[in-house]
């Protein structure tokens, strides 16, 4: 499927949601409130897709991502942790850090927060509730080792390679909400940066870990 049919099926499915919750709010005996509400997240859905398309977009037109110098990964980690911990928290997720202060790459700031991000997030959305997702970051001989591992629900191991595939569903992506494009943006990001990615098993077998290592 090309990628312009990919997006167009992918806003198709919120928007025939959204017109099924605007009709039924007309309804007599209808729950205006909630199904407002409901309408809201589906628009919110639709438009950070757009939002991830565009990006991906212009990250594959030649958007740069190198940095002219090294940005130091604990505190855009620490910025990031906080910003997500209360998603985290309504899935009683914990969120733990094991950042090296003086770990750095040369990657653009935002270009490193958003890959982050998109770890983080896609640890809390898949790992179920009660999980532990853990962030780290640490030198490994000539490469930068950033990873997001979770104990949570996992993957597959034929699904594994397929994580960064833009629009890739899963089993334990389907009842879930997200716009199947932030591993892909994620991938994208890091080989651009000279860097590789990788989706495996968590620690002890649990859960699922993405692996990203850069150059130093």
């Amino acid at each position: 499927m090309g990628f312009t049919a990919a997006v167009s099926h992918e806003l198709r499915t919120p928007l025939a949601r959204l017109l099924a919750l605007l009709d039924s709010a007309s309804l007599p005996e209808a729950d205006t409130g909630a199904l407002l509400e409901q309408a809201k997240e589906e628009v919110e859905a639709m438009a950070e897709l757009v939002d991830d398309v565009l990006f991906l977009s212009e990250l594959e037109t030649g958007r740069a991502v190198v940095g002219l110098g090294d940005v130091l990964v604990a505190p855009i980690v620490r910025d990031v942790v906080e910003a997500l911990r209360p998603s985290a928290e309504r899935h009683a997720q914990e969120l733990v850090t094991l950042v090296a202060e003086d770990v750095a790459v040369a990657v653009r700031q935002r270009m490193l927060r958003v890959v982050i991000e998109n770890l983080v997030a896609n640890s809390i959305r898949y790992a179920g509730d009660g999980a532990r997702c853990t962030v780290s970051a640490r030198t490994e001989g000539d490469v930068v080792l950033l990873s997001v591992a979770d104990n949570g629900r996992g993957a597959p191991d034929a699904e594994l390679p397929r994580l960064f595939e833009r629009f890739f569903r899963g089993d334990r992506a389907r009842t879930t909400h997200g716009t199947g494009l932030g591993l892909a943006i994620v991938k994208h990001v890091v080989t651009q940066a000279g860097g590789e990615v990788e989706a495996r098993r968590g620690p002890g077998g649990l859960g699922v870990e993405i692996r990203c290592t850069f150059p130093r």
